[in-house]
């Protein structure tokens, strides 16, 4: 990916000099979090273990996934120390000197952008707002296709702590498939074989320094997933993920021994608009923060459309046939502007 020519110095490096904050980071006046935000607190609880013998507990899914697009799902894969330690791996590795951390940098000797590796996101534009975050992104699933050498062995029980954290939670991703699937009446696997074994899932550790100026600066600007779906593990005692319903910012509060389920723009084009991908950003704050998530897709060679189930003369098509490796670049050219890629997709 070619990015602009700009300071891509590292927002830890940055908070730790403690000088002025650089202009690339100043969000405009309209796009500044304002005050503090209600809870979200309507969005359920769901027990994947419940989650194909209790009629309750598919409602429940599927009425967060229409109000909120969103669920948070227990399971029990999933410990609360368990999820503590891979949340205590990701800061381990963005504690390491910057030295360290830079053998799995996403830059190329010739200060090209790569996707998978640590740093920052991409830069399209020089007048481009950046966000308050340094991130280590790792392409996960085909196992086959991982690149190790960007796999960190400092700390070292990353690689195995991520692995084990990777089949977890493709079980539960798999589950979660099934069910939405269910709820929409298709046949049980539809969506699972659309993923398929060829689908792949990245994971994205993303560390939020403490800001000096949180009500001008953003931790991530608003968007969508491009994913079809998304699991992610949130700071255990720090909010910061809002999400927008009816117009208004709604604080996602952690539930400690939970993953929050986002729905993608996939899952929105697939269930042809039953189901949206909720739009979603991160705040900053004056203590330090960190997430770890999980992105599953199609692979980049497919193609996908709202199932045929789905369409009909009351519901007609709202979204084209799209090729997933189009609308990915779509994606991450528009996240980089704060804009959506879906429109890419409409009929």
């Amino acid at each position: 990916m070619v990015e602009t020519a700009v300071d891509r110095r590292l927002v830890q490096e940055l908070a730790r000099s403690g000088g002025e904050l650089p202009a690339q980071f100043v969000q405009k006046e309209e796009n500044r979090p304002i005050g503090s935000s209600p809870p979200a607190s309507g969005v359920p609880i769901v027990d994947i273990g419940r989650l194909f013998e209790s009629g309750e507990e598919a409602l429940r899914l599927k009425s967060g996934l229409q109000t909120w697009g969103l669920c948070q799902v227990v399971s029990d894969e999933l410990s609360t120390n368990f999820l503590d330690e891979v949340r205590s791996v990701g800061k381990k590795f963005f504690y390491l000197p910057k030295e360290e951390k830079l053998k799995y940098g996403n830059l190329t000797d010739d200060g090209e952008f790569k996707l998978e590796g640590y740093g920052n996101d991409i830069v399209v534009t020089k007048d481009q707002v950046r966000d308050w975050n340094d991130r280590l992104y790792l392409l996960v699933e085909p196992e086959c296709a991982r690149s190790l050498e960007l796999w960190p062995d400092n700390p070292s029980s990353f690689r195995s702590l991520l692995h084990e954290y990777s089949i977890k939670t493709r079980k539960i991703a798999d589950n979660v498939l099934k069910a939405i699937a269910r709820v929409l009446e298709l046949e049980e696997n539809y969506f699972a074989d659309q993923i398929g074994e060829d689908g792949t899932a990245f994971v994205r550790f993303t560390y939020y320094p403490a800001c000096p100026s949180s009500d001008a600066v953003i931790g991530m600007k608003p968007h969508t997933d491009g994913s079809a779906i998304t699991l992610l593990l949130l700071d255990k005692s720090v909010d910061g993920l809002q999400v927008l319903k009816d117009g208004e910012w709604y604080t996602v509060p952690t539930v400690p021994n939970a993953l929050l389920l986002n729905l993608g723009d996939q899952m929105e084009i697939m269930s042809n608009g039953i189901f949206k991908s909720p739009m979603h950003r991160v705040v900053t704050n004056s203590q330090e923060r960190i997430s770890v998530v999980m992105f599953y897709s199609v692979n980049n060679e497919k193609y996908i459309e709202p199932a045929n189930n789905l369409v009909d003369e009351e519901r007609p098509r709202l979204y084209k046939k799209v090729l997933i490796k189009s609308y990915l670049n779509e994606l991450f050219e528009n996240f980089a502007q704060g804009k959506r890629a879906i429109d890419f997709a409409k009929v």
